[in-house]
């Protein structure tokens, strides 16, 4: 192979200098010497994500954010925004920079502060405090770390509207504050918006959306194992729903069980729905594997007290739990919900409640937990307390995070906001009046019926066979009277009692007027054929 001319090698180099200081703007680290500015970004080892200046708005007057977002998908790319609240007027002024603390601080030329990471009080000791670095993993995690390698700060800590696979939310709230989602303003604004995300803060097994302080959607109850988790088959993958400890809490979160070239991430958008998505190369969008609420009847409280939202049918629309009716039957038929449903028989208590089973259903807001009880145990909590209006258990795997393995739930008062599913759900066991009372009519029927039928046809029977029986010994009787030639042969024959008559000789000469030639229409076979005197017969 020739060596390659002078003027090419020297061409090579000088390009190469020229590209030194893209390179740089795009390292994967951020130092205290180097602040970042517009123009500039952070980039993860592996290319997928990045981190820098970005603006939205189609409008007049831009703003800017400092946010990170996938590098190679062009729509809905963001995963993280630093200043939401603050946002840039003049990026040409900002920079996102360390402080003499350690901290990083977004501000502009003007030293207004637009955003920080506020860790000055998170730190132990003087060397931590004179040097660190901020750098961009290939999960999106942006890590601020001291100059010994602690971290002190990362994005993963405090999502905004986006979880990343690995991230974990927090869902308890022991010495630590919740951790949410907050939806933006709309798709033009990072800005927090309307809808958030999170546990419920009187009970972490369940996950809420507000719409302000408002409930909009819950979750079911979470009511299987540590893990729990969803083949996806156009990824080829399973995506993965956990709970765990951490220190003194208990977080969420979702993910791939090994790593994956699928994008795949959770967020809230603008409107309130959380959405599971999963990018597509082929078709170079989104797709959602998961998105809700997708009815009306799917958000809070929609069907009113009592009231259930069906799922299982083509229509989906509100139903009474069985043993209610609507309180309002006009306003059902034109599709207002809220005023629920009441009994339709009062409870009676220890006098002949009992429980129906609603399967597939996601059960009601506002239960009462009761710790390390049998079914047994738990059914009987329920029926001792007269205000008990159901109950659900199940067995579960969670000594770890709550030291039960079990799960009994009570409900006191209205049934609120309650679903029936398809495939997924649980088991509610409604508590309605005088249903021991109809069992045990029940079982009277079920017993009743069939012994009350057997003697009917066992009488049809003896019916049958005496009145047959009696027909035959009245046959007999006429017979013996005509063959031995009384009188009453005739009144039976006129009684029409026999379907053909008996005659004797005697009366069969007269008839033929003894055989006589007059009288005889020919003969066969069988011998002559004579006519006979109607009259006689008659």
């Amino acid at each position: 192979m020739d060596p390659l001319p002078i003027y090419t090698i020297i061409c090579l180099v000088c390009w190469s200098f020229c590209l030194l200081p893209f390179y740089a703007s795009s390292s994967s680290r951020l130092l205290p010497d180097k602040p970042l500015s517009a123009g500039s970004t952070i980039t993860s080892d592996d290319g997928t994500f990045a981190l820098g200046f970005f603006s939205l708005s189609s409008s007049s007057t831009k703003y800017y954010y400092v946010g990170i977002w996938y590098r190679n998908i062009p729509e809905d790319n963001i995963v993280w925004v630093a200043n939401r609240a603050m946002p840039i007027t003049d990026p040409s002024s900002a920079t996102l920079a360390f402080t003499s603390g350690s901290d990083l601080a977004l501000s502009d030329t003007s030293g207004q502060l637009l955003w920080t990471t506020n860790i000055s009080a998170a730190r132990n000791s003087s060397s931590e405090a004179t040097g660190g670095e901020a750098t961009l993993d290939n999960n999106g995690n942006f890590i601020l770390r001291s100059s010994n390698g602690t971290i002190l700060w990362q994005s993963f800590d405090y999502p905004t509207d986006t979880l990343l696979p690995g991230m974990n939310l927090r869902i308890t709230h022991k010495t630590h504050a919740l951790q949410q989602l907050i939806s933006w303003r709309n798709p033009q604004d990072p800005s927090p918006g309307n809808f958030s995300y999170g546990a419920d803060p009187d009970e972490f097994r369940q996950r809420i959306t507000w719409n302000g302080s408002a409930p909009y959607r819950r979750s079911l109850v979470w009511n299987n194992n540590l893990v729990v988790g969803k083949y996806v088959e156009s990824i080829k993958s399973t995506i993965y729903y956990t709970l765990q400890i951490i220190g003194d809490e208990i977080y969420a979160s979702f993910g791939l069980p090994v790593p994956s070239v699928s994008l795949v991430l959770m967020k809230i958008d603008y409107s309130g729905r959380i959405k599971t998505r999963i990018w597509n190369s082929n078709s170079s969008k989104w797709t959602d594997q998961y998105s809700g609420p997708n009815q009306e009847c799917n958000k809070f409280g929609y069907c009113g007290p009592f009231g259930y939202c069906d799922n299982t049918q083509p229509i989906v629309t509100c139903k009474c739990l069985d043993g209610f009716e609507p309180n309002n039957k006009q306003d059902w038929t034109t599709r207002r919900f809220s005023q629920g449903c009441h009994r339709m028989e009062a409870l009676r208590c220890g006098q002949g409640d009992g429980f129906l089973n609603m399967s597939t259903m996601k059960i009601p807001d506002q239960f009462l937990y009761v710790k390390n009880k049998s079914l047994d145990e738990c059914i009987a909590e329920c029926t001792s307390n007269c205000s008990c209006t159901a109950y659900a258990y199940t067995t579960m795997r969670t000594n770890a995070i709550d030291e039960d393995d079990t799960r009994c739930l009570l409900w006191i008062g209205d049934l609120i906001d309650t679903e029936k599913f398809i495939g997924q759900g649980e088991n509610l066991y409604i508590r309605v009046s005088g249903l021991s009372d109809k069992k045990r009519k029940s079982n009277v029927l079920k017993i009743t019926l069939p012994v009350v039928s057997s003697l009917l046809i066992i009488i049809c029977v003896c019916l049958v066979r005496i009145c047959s029986f009696g027909g035959k010994q009245r046959n007999k009787k006429i017979w013996k009277k005509l063959m031995s030639g009384t009188s009453s042969t005739s009144i039976e024959l006129r009684d029409g009692n026999l379907k053909y008559p008996f005659i004797n000789f005697k009366e069969i000469v007269l008839a033929t007027n003894n055989f006589s030639n007059s009288n005889m229409l020919g003969h066969g076979g069988f011998g002559n054929v004579y006519k006979v005197t109607w009259n006689f017969l008659l």
